[in-house]
């Protein structure tokens, strides 16, 4: 795997520590290896071709894909409740309440508006959704190397979408493991509701991976690349008996740079700017090797 150099900007305060890590992990061998990633702006772009994309929930947004009503209710929504979750000031706890109830009113609306798996299958396959660059190649490398790549994503469109959209770009490979929110399907294929625990951007934390068939494929691969982005995916990790981490996250935007510090405190190298994978690439290179 050859990565190309990249003019994007990458904020690495921790280049020692990182430095550190990436020798013993590549010391212990990929066999002790797995990835931990969030998929929506973290594998795939926050933006396509300047418009904000960060999800094939967005997708259906913009798409006309559900009853006539559905798009300008789903906005209004994100409008209201994006602000607050971008909000640093806005306390943990007080946080999760809200985002809780952001996903629950998504869910109910794809409902009534009549979801089923064939708009999803449309979405995926808009082209609103893009992976970054040289995410292709990241995801083919550890097939190749059979390691495990983990995604737990708060995506409202879940699992199926994130397969379909895997699918569709011939990356649903069986090193995948998807850990998402899950609909359940009427016998028309529409949605009839959504499996609990709800996941959202916000309780990652709580969602433990020993729940999940994934954890019996990576119990004993305990180190851990961690990609995010935003804070609450750092906690995809809580309660994984790890002895080596490396955190990389994803800020795609912060204009007014109230974020990044945040982002430092919680990551190890940070990647600005709606950035490609050359970075992470370079990182899994050296393991490798």
């Amino acid at each position: 795997m050859k990565t190309k150099k990249t003019k994007h900007k990458i904020h690495n305060p921790k280049k020692k520590k990182i430095d550190q890590i990436v020798q013993q992990m590549a010391k212990d061998g990929v066999e002790k290896l797995h990835i931990l990633a969030d998929f929506d702006s973290t594998l795939t772009r926050s933006f396509v071709n300047g418009i904000p994309t960060p999800s094939i929930g967005t997708a259906l947004r913009k798409g006309n894909f559900l009853t006539p009503d559905y798009t300008a209710k789903a906005n209004a929504l994100y409008d209201h409740y994006s602000k607050i979750e971008r909000d640093p000031s806005v306390p943990k706890e007080e946080k999760k309440k809200i985002m809780n109830e952001w996903w629950r009113k998504s869910f109910k609306l794809l409902k009534d508006s009549g979801l089923s798996k064939k708009n999803i299958e449309r979405a995926t396959t808009s082209g609103e959704v893009q992976y970054r660059p040289r995410a292709l190649e990241f995801i083919d490398c550890l097939h190749k190397h059979n390691i495990p790549l983990v995604i737990m994503s708060a995506s409202t469109v879940g699992a199926d979408g994130i397969a379909a959209h895997l699918k569709h770009n011939n990356s649903h490979k069986n090193n995948i493991h998807i850990i998402s929110n899950s609909f359940i399907w009427d016998e028309d294929g529409k949605v009839s509701g959504v499996c609990e625990p709800i996941i959202t951007g916000m309780n990652k934390d709580e969602t433990l991976i020993q729940n999940f068939p994934a954890f019996e494929v990576v119990k004993n691969r305990k180190n851990v690349i961690l990609l995010g982005d935003n804070i609450g995916d750092v906690g995809m990790v809580e309660g994984f008996d790890y002895e080596n981490l490396l955190k990389i996250g994803f800020l795609n935007e912060d204009p007014a740079g109230d974020l990044l510090p945040e982002f430092e405190k919680h990551y190890d190298a940070v990647i600005l700017d709606d950035g490609p994978f050359d970075f992470v690439n370079s990182i899994l290179e050296k393991i490798i090797s």
